[in-house]
């Protein structure tokens, strides 16, 4: 089994014996906003109902995540998934940035970057990354996420400075009030997702002048900050994974143009690809 796991959502790939592979999604799971019950709870009724018809227990199991990133909080996902697995023999855990890395650029070298829920960037030799920014979070970083896009267009929406016509259909759409706002932002789990909510709002309006500045603003900024400092962005060609590279491809083409950096592969999700390289690992 092989799992690619953000905030919001984990894909899940199941090789039987035979080759044949199988889909499963469920929420996303995050040691960093999620304790370890939590993410038993996950499992066990989202996960778990969905391997029952399994002709053999899953034994090794590749786990990429988000929040994944040092041993600690890797092993306390590894045992949570021991716990809901219990025939598992292998279990790797590993950052979604070396996920992402391997599903986009394979053996290859390149610049590798997530833009879903969360943003992050690294450079990866083929092997393994070898440089990367260190991300700050939801309310500290993630530029030219999902996360950053709504909360940048729900900032817009009330200090007034989208344009009448946008303000106007924002406010048909979402009838959001200020207490509303700050409760989910502050008090409710997962502000990162619930900012991310809006971003279909910018992709039904991306040829607005506003929207395509937003959008613009926000993949420079991203760029500028995780991509443009690596000696090796030059180079190599920048590739994107996530939700957001996905829906966004045109005006992010034309930030990574416009910085003057080379375009490679976008992939709304890398777990296919991984399956593709764990089948072809050395």
């Amino acid at each position: 089994m092989i799992a690619d796991s953000g905030s919001t959502k984990t894909d899940w790939r199941v090789v039987d014996a035979s080759g044949q592979t199988r889909t499963i999604h469920t929420d996303g799971i995050n040691p960093y906003y999620q304790n370890t019950e939590q993410i038993i709870s996950t499992l066990q009724t989202q996960l778990l109902p969905q391997l029952t018809n399994e002709a053999d227990p899953v034994t090794d199991l590749f786990f990429y995540g988000a929040g994944c990133a040092n041993p600690t909080v890797n092993q306390r996902v590894a045992d949570a998934l021991r716990i809901v697995l219990p025939a598992l023999q292998t279990v790797a855990v590993e950052s979604d940035m070396l996920g992402a890395a391997r599903g986009a650029s394979g053996y290859e070298p390149g610049i590798v970057c997530i833009l879903g829920t969360g943003s992050n960037a690294c450079c990866y030799d083929g092997q393994a990354i070898t440089r990367g920014i260190q991300s700050l979070g939801f309310w500290l970083g993630d530029e030219g996420s999902g996360g950053y896009l709504g909360k940048t267009l729900v900032r817009d929406f009330f200090q007034n400075q989208l344009p009448s016509g946008l303000h106007d259909a924002f406010q048909t759409r979402y009838a959001l009030d200020r207490a509303t706002l700050l409760e989910n932002a502050y008090q409710k789990p997962y502000p990162n997702r619930y900012f991310a909510g809006f971003t279909p709002f910018l992709s039904e309006s991306i040829q607005h002048p506003h929207i395509v500045r937003l959008l613009n603003d926000a993949f420079s900024r991203f760029l500028t900050i995780y991509v443009c400092p690596f000696p090796e962005a030059r180079q190599w060609p920048v590739h994107f994974v996530g939700s957001i590279a996905k829906y966004f491809a045109e005006p992010l083409t034309s930030a990574v143009k416009q910085v003057g950096l080379t375009m490679g592969r976008t992939l709304k999700a890398p777990a296919d690809q991984l399956v593709q390289y764990h089948r072809n690992e050395p």
